[in-house]
C-alpha cells in the first residue's frame, strides 16, 4: 500500500505540468474511450450482476450497479460536460495590497491525492477519476466488492487513455488492498493521501470518520424528507412526493419520510396512497396516519432508517414548526424539501433547516453535481467544512497566498 501511494504522491507533481487545453483533450479521449469499450463494459458488468443475484442484492442495489449502453454514454457524457467547465485550478480568488506593499493574491490549487471509498455504482470510477482530472488531483479510488469487475474495466479504459498520453497510470487507480484491512491503511497514509471522501452506509462512514488520521469529507446517509404544507397545490405535492420516492428509490437523495401537515391530512393522504400503490411501495406511518389510511406503523427507529428501497414512512405533522421539529430529529443534513405556495412559511423551512440542499417546490432527486450543473460529483457532503452538498471541481480545490514584495522586512 505505501509503494502504490507512494507512487500516486509522485504523479501529482506531473499534474502540475499539463494545461488545462490539454487535460480538457485527454478527458475527451477517456469519454469517447468508454463508448468505444461498450460491449466489453457490458461483459464485466454482467459477472457483477450476476454474483449481485447470487448474493441476493436488492432490486434497488441490483439497479445501482446495473451498467447498460444508456449509463455507459451518460458516464461519458458527465466527462465531456467536465472537460468543458471553467479549470478551477491557478484561479486568482482574491487579490489586495496590504499597507507594507505587498502584493497578496489568494489562488486556487489541487488538493493533492484523494482516496475515494464507495459502493455499488460503477459510473462513480469515471465520474471521480475525471473530475478528479480535471482538477490536477491524483484520485485512488475503493469501490465496493459487489461492482469488482465492472470498477477494474473502467479504471483499465481510462488507464490506457493516460498511458495513451504518456502520463502514468497513477494518475487514476483502485487500490491494490479491498480489504477491510486494505481500506484502515489507506485511511491513515497521511504523509501520502491529502483528502479522504467515504460515500456510502452509516457504518463505513461512521468507520472511516472515526479512525482516520487523513482529513475526511463525510458522504453520510441521506436521511431526506419532503413536508406537504397546507398551502400546497396538491397535483404538485403529490408529483414531488412520487418522484423524489420512486424515480430511483435506491439512491441518497430519494425521499425516507413524507412528512404532511396535519390541516391537509385526510384531504391528500388517501390519494398520496393510491398513487404510492401503484408502484408497489410500501408504506409506514404514525398513529395519525394509520387512522386515515392502511399502513404499517413507523417507529422512531424507522424514521431514522435510510431504506435505500422502495419505502417510505409518513408523519403527520404540527404546520411548518412540526416539520421542522422532525427534520432537526431526524434528519441528516443532506436534502430536504417543502411543498407550499405560502412565501412566509417556505422561507421558514429555508431558514431554519440546516441542510446541504433545500428545496421549494422541488424534489430532492436535484441534489446531484449534473443537475446542479458540475457534470459530476465526487460526493454530496453533509460535512461544514470545507465543501458541503454536490462536490464539483471546485470542492476539489484549496487555495494558497502567493505575496509579491519589493525587499520589505518586518
Amino acid at each position: 500500500m505505501e509503494q502504490f501511494l507512494s507512487r500516486a504522491k509522485d504523479a501529482s507533481r506531473v499534474l502540475s505540468t499539463i494545461s488545462g487545453k490539454e487535460k480538457n483533450r485527454i478527458l475527451n479521449e477517456m469519454a469517447a474511450a468508454l463508448r468505444s469499450n461498450t460491449k466489453d463494459l457490458i461483459e464485466a458488468n454482467a459477472k457483477d450482476m450476476q454474483a449481485g443475484k447470487k448474493n441476493n442484492l436488492t432490486s434497488a442495489l441490483m439497479d445501482r450497479l446495473l451498467l447498460d449502453e444508456g449509463r455507459i454514454d451518460a458516464m461519458a457524457t458527465a466527462i465531456e460536460e467536465i472537460a468543458n467547465l471553467k479549470d478551477p485550478v491557478g484561479r486568482v480568488l482574491d487579490g489586495w495590497i496590504t499597507e507594507d506593499g505587498l502584493n497578496i493574491q489568494k489562488v486556487s490549487i489541487p488538493i493533492g491525492v484523494i482516496g475515494i471509498i464507495y459502493e455499488s455504482r460503477p459510473n462513480v470510477t469515471s465520474d471521480t477519476a475525471a473530475l478528479c482530472f480535471k482538477s490536477s488531483n491524483v484520485c485512488v479510488l475503493k469501490g465496493g466488492k459487489e461492482a469488482q469487475n465492472s470498477n477494474e474495466a473502467i479504471a483499465k479504459i481510462l488507464q490506457a487513455t493516460l498511458k495513451k498520453n504518456n502520463l502514468p497510470e497513477a494518475l487514476i487507480s483502485l487500490i491494490p488492498d479491498a480489504s477491510r484491512e486494505g481500506v484502515d491503511k489507506l485511511i491513515k497514509m497521511d504523509k501520502y493521501v491529502d483528502l479522504i471522501i467515504p460515500r456510502g452506509g452509516a457504518g463505513l462512514i461512521k468507520h472511516v470518520s472515526e479512525n482516520a488520521t487523513v482529513s475526511v469529507v463525510k458522504h453520510d446517509k441521506g436521511q431526506c424528507h419532503t413536508y406537504i404544507d397546507k398551502d400546497a397545490k396538491i397535483d404538485n405535492a403529490i408529483a414531488i412526493a412520487l418522484n423524489a420516492k420512486v424515480q430511483r428509490p435506491g439512491v441518497c437523495n430519494a425521499m425516507e419520510t413524507l412528512l404532511v401537515d396535519r390541516e391537509i391530512a385526510s384531504k391528500i393522504l388517501p390519494d398520496l396512497k393510491s398513487k404510492f400503490d401503484n408502484e408497489k411501495t410500501e408504506l409506514k406511518g404514525c398513529l395519525e396516519t394509520q387512522a386515515i389510511i392502511d399502513v404499517i406503523y413507523a417507529t422512531d427507529e424507522d424514521y431514522n432508517t435510510e431504506y435505500l428501497a422502495n419505502i417510505l414512512n409518513i408523519k403527520v405533522v404540527d404546520g411548518v414548526s412540526g416539520a421542522i421539529e422532525h427534520i432537526i430529529r431526524f434528519g441528516s443534513g443532506h436534502s430536504e424539501a417543502i411543498v407550499s405556495e405560502n412565501i412566509t412559511t417556505a422561507e421558514k423551512f429555508l431558514n431554519a433547516i440546516d441542510a446541504a440542499a433545500v428545496y421549494v417546490n422541488a424534489s430532492t432527486r436535484f441534489t446531484d453535481g449534473g443537475a446542479f450543473g458540475f457534470g459530476a460529483e465526487v460526493g454530496i457532503s453533509t460535512n461544514k467544512l470545507h465543501a458541503r452538498g454536490p462536490m464539483g471541481i471546485e470542492g476539489l480545490t484549496t487555495y494558497k497566498f502567493k505575496i509579491y514584495g519589493s525587499g520589505q522586512i518586518r
